[in-house]
């Protein structure tokens, strides 16, 4: 019953022999602390120690942060190429040294990853192996400490017995009989009682002596071992130390001056598209098409027209001049200044928003010296121009509601169905809005000048930026 729930191997007596031993350690521990024993020390084991457990601490503190750093080195890797990675899908394929660029991305991660190799090879797992070591000389340690104290604990016990109390002439003292067994023993009966005393304090003399010299040989033993192997153990730090960090500054040097001609070989590639590109030439595999602007860019483009209007005042209903019969307005000139105009053809209407400023420039009296018709014509028709930029002298014929006409400054590609699509050097012609409020600012109105010679009526009108135009 004694045996039940031990482990394997483990017998009653064996348990009883450990718990006797720890009893004994206890005992003896005690007794040197309150000073009625004396303790063995070694005051150069002592510091031995001392500098192991040193030793241990920073090696351990190194590990860590070692760990730390490889850490970080992966994740920095894992940035900088998700980084690059960004660079190379937005670089596009028609720009200057795309396939350099690509070849960049690529070497740069797998230099990254070589170097987070090199240091766990040989910075990481030497650190490990450097470690490895301490756990078996600490629990050496531990047992040594606990050996020492059975032999302080068998040498006192020898002492205590063979402390034996000698009388004056040499021999060993019996002395008087204390215990019931002994005062009840007969007279002649004593002496065969103090041999049998005399015999078993022989017998514990000797069990004291075996006992002692079997722990003093197991601490011997243990001792002399970490003696040679804690003192190099604590040399052997420094060509650890300066292996390790020699490993790791090489490999840095290394990875750095390939790094550096990496991106050397990057920056050389982006001043060569920065330099294409401010001096307005075309990158390799272009389409000419989407490169005709200037090198100052375009401007930016206003607000489209199909998002937030803003609120325009309406028109006045009616004015004096407004109510004129066309007629009466012709009659404010003399005939010869308006040769040949038909007011009844409702293509050739006059613009209000023309009309009412050229009244502010013609003369109202009719007394008035009467200009020549080159002079007033076209400011009387605004519907009919001559077409200069085509170096024709022939009247154009211009759309209802033109205002004044526009030259293109930038290519302007439309976004929506009602803008009109420009290229540069396209001549606009400007129309009115057939509903003032559908105007947003910074947008005119119009049609090529070249689409309205061709198909007049049928011609594509839409709208596009003021700012992307210049006024002829």
């Amino acid at each position: 019953m004694a045996e039940m729930g031990m482990g394997k191997g483990v017998t009653a007596g064996k348990l009883a022999s450990n718990v006797q031993k720890k009893l004994t350690r206890a005992q003896e521990k005690v007794m040197q602390k309150l000073g009625k024993a004396d303790e063995t020390r070694d005051v150069a084991f002592e510091e031995g120690v001392i500098n192991f457990n040193k030793q241990y601490t920073e090696g351990s503190k190194l590990q860590k942060d070692l760990r730390a750093y490889l850490a970080a080195v992966q994740t920095m890797h894992e940035s900088s190429k998700n980084l690059q990675e960004c660079l190379s899908d937005m670089y596009e394929p028609e720009w200057y040294g795309k396939d350099d660029l690509d070849s960049i991305v690529e070497d740069t991660d797998v230099l990254w990853t070589d170097f987070h190799q090199k240091l766990v090879d040989n910075a990481l797992i030497s650190m490990d192996t450097y470690l490895g070591q301490f756990p078996d000389i600490k629990s050496r340690i531990a047992k040594r400490d606990r050996k020492l104290v059975d032999y302080d604990s068998a040498r006192h016990n020898h002492s205590s017995t063979n402390k034996g109390k000698k009388g004056k002439d040499g021999g060993i003292k019996i002395t008087k009989p204390a215990s019931l067994l002994e005062r009840a023993t007969p007279v002649w009966a004593q002496g065969i009682l103090s041999a049998h005393n005399i015999a078993q304090s022989n017998l514990s003399r000797n069990q004291a002596e075996d006992e002692l010299e079997r722990a003093q040989k197991v601490f011997e033993e243990i001792n002399e071992d970490l003696q040679e192997e804690l003192p190099s153990l604590w040399n052997s730090r420094v060509g650890f130390y300066i292996s390790t960090f020699q490993s790791m500054s090489g490999f840095e040097e290394k990875f750095h001056k390939e790094m550096g001609k990496l991106d050397q070989n990057l920056y050389d590639i982006l001043v060569k598209l920065e330099k294409q590109d401010m001096s307005g030439e075309l990158p390799r595999g272009a389409d000419p098409a989407n490169h005709t602007l200037s090198p100052g860019g375009p401007p930016p483009i206003p607000k489209s027209p199909s998002k937030l209007r803003p609120a325009m005042p309406p028109r006045p209903e009616s004015s004096p001049c407004r109510d004129m019969k066309p007629e009466n307005i012709i009659n404010l000139f003399d005939a010869a200044a308006a040769p040949n105009i038909s007011v009844t053809s409702p293509t050739q209407a006059v613009s209000w928003d023309t009309w009412e400023a050229d009244t502010l420039t013609t003369p109202a009296a009719p007394t008035a010296a009467a200009p020549t018709p080159a002079a007033v014509a076209p400011e009387e028709t605004p519907v009919v121009a001559a077409a200069a930029t085509n170096g024709d002298s022939e009247a154009v014929e211009m759309p209802p509601g033109f205002l004044f006409k526009v030259t293109t400054m930038h290519d302007y590609a439309a976004n929506d169905s009602d803008e009109l699509e420009m290229k540069a050097g396209d001549i606009v012609l400007v129309v009115a809005f057939d509903n003032p409020e559908e105007q947003d600012e910074g947008w005119l109105m119009g049609m090529k000048q070249e689409d309205w010679i061709q198909n007049k009526q049928s011609s594509l009108k839409g709208v596009f930026p003021e700012n992307f135009t210049s006024r002829l």
